[in-house]
């Protein structure tokens, strides 16, 4: 088997940040060289020409090699609603997003949309990432077909909701059951795809759904649990008038046995002290979602309170509330958030929290998150140099920890410039 050698600068995690100054949590090779070998990493160090006799070699000095982004928590389904206008969370849902998905049930949309969907996330330098899909299982079908074409490590699941939505979209709890079922057996496993099973909040599921998804859960403690979580105001109050026996919003989850390390809580906003203390106990994560918190209103993220109570944190676009597929440009609008919470996010625990702090969010850790001998190579090159008002300030940067703040400052898919999964370059591939 043939090898490849990625030689440039080369940035990657061993432990999440204690400071803007800790250089022991990161390795940083100047002319740094990536060797490849089917699809995994097999040797990471300084470029040697000895070294890299009969292998191909790819020069991408003087840019940054990193590891994939990882995304945890979005909706492929809602792509065409990016930017839409809508006062708050349950009025966007109702006049948008809920008509989107209901074009899932008509034969050939879930494929066109993944094709694109996948396009993005390449062009944006996500290499995995936590999906919701429809209610439809075809558009989980299309989700993972199109994952496997371009041989991606992702996670996914069909949502499951029976109720306070458009008949079209309704499932009942047996249904939502035995599709979901059907599907992790179809898909779990199966080359780089991981199932998330998906309640899609307590609002649209009835009691009778989340004991059917105890019921997944204990029987495929594989997989991933995956729903949403004290977004907005309005939400947790009519959480909480639809399930008024339990404690709070995260206890309704509690209540039904859906809480664990394999667990991803989109947003986790206006938690008390019990949910956060809660969630530490039980190992759940909680999913920052800035871009769309910020678009929709629904408030700020407490990272600084999270982290402190123990509690596990990832970062995510949450597409279609999010406003872009980039994860560079959601690192900028996290850092916006904290400082407004009068927080500090330094770009080191922004890159972290992107790379291998979502990947040990998810447990998969010791396959993608970070470069090193074993792990799968997907990986990310960036140009801090792509615009050029970025260039002008590159000229004024000095260390590595000041560059990653400009390029989720002012960087976007443009600072992009390759994107490679299992070992391949796909984005110079996109039309």
């Amino acid at each position: 088997m043939s090898r490849t050698i990625l030689r440039g600068r080369v940035f990657t995690f061993v432990d999440e940040p204690q400071g803007i100054d800790d250089t022991a949590s990161y390795r940083y090779l100047e002319d740094g060289a990536v060797t490849i070998e089917a699809g995994k990493v097999v040797a990471v160090g300084t470029y040697s020409p000895a070294e890299a006799a009969g292998c191909e070699v790819i020069d991408h000095r003087p840019n940054l090699i990193l590891p994939g982004f990882i995304d945890l928590h979005l909706h492929y389904v809602q792509m065409q609603v990016i930017g839409s206008y809508a006062p708050a969370l349950l009025d966007w849902l109702h006049t948008y997003t809920f008509v989107e998905e209901q074009k899932f049930g008509r034969q050939g949309h879930a494929e066109v949309i993944a094709a694109s969907f996948f396009d993005e996330l390449i062009r944006n330098g996500t290499t995995t990432a936590a999906a919701y899909c429809s209610v439809h299982p075809q558009s989980v079908d299309a989700f993972f077909s199109e994952a496997a074409r371009r041989n991606m490590l992702m996670i996914g699941g069909k949502v499951m909701m029976d109720r306070n939505a458009p008949e079209a979209l309704l499932d009942t709890a047996q249904s939502g059951y035995d599709d979901t079922r059907a599907l992790i057996a179809r898909w779990h496993g199966k080359g780089r795809a991981h199932y998330a099973i998906s309640p899609r909040f307590a609002i649209t599921s009835t009691p009778a759904q989340l004991e059917a998804s105890r019921a997944l859960v204990a029987e495929h403690p594989e997989c991933y649990v995956q729903t949403h979580l004290s977004e907005n105001d309005a939400e947790i109050a009519y959480s909480m008038e639809l399930y008024p026996d339990s404690k709070d919003y995260l206890g309704i989850y509690e209540d039904y046995g859906l809480l664990g390390r394999k667990t991803l809580l989109g947003h986790s906003i206006h938690l008390n002290h019990r949910e956060a203390q809660c969630m530490a106990e039980t190992g759940s994560v909680a999913v920052f979602c800035p871009t769309s918190n910020l678009f929709l209103g629904s408030g700020l993220f407490d990272y600084q309170r999270l982290h402190k109570t123990g509690v596990r944190i990832g970062i995510a676009t949450d597409i279609g509330g999010g406003t872009s597929t980039s994860m560079l440009r959601t690192l900028d609008e996290a850092f916006k958030v904290v400082q407004l919470r009068k927080q500090q996010l330094s770009p080191l625990n922004s890159f972290y929290l992107a790379t291998l702090g979502n990947a040990r969010a998810l447990g998969l850790e010791d396959r993608i998150g970070s470069i090193a001998p074993g792990r799968d190579a997907d990986l990310v090159v960036l140009d801090s140099k792509a615009i050029a008002h970025m260039a002008l300030r590159m000229q004024t940067i000095s260390g590595v920890a000041e560059e990653l703040f400009l390029l989720q400052t002012m960087g976007d898919d443009r600072s992009v410039r390759e994107v490679y999964v299992a070992g391949e370059a796909l984005k110079s591939k996109l039309n």
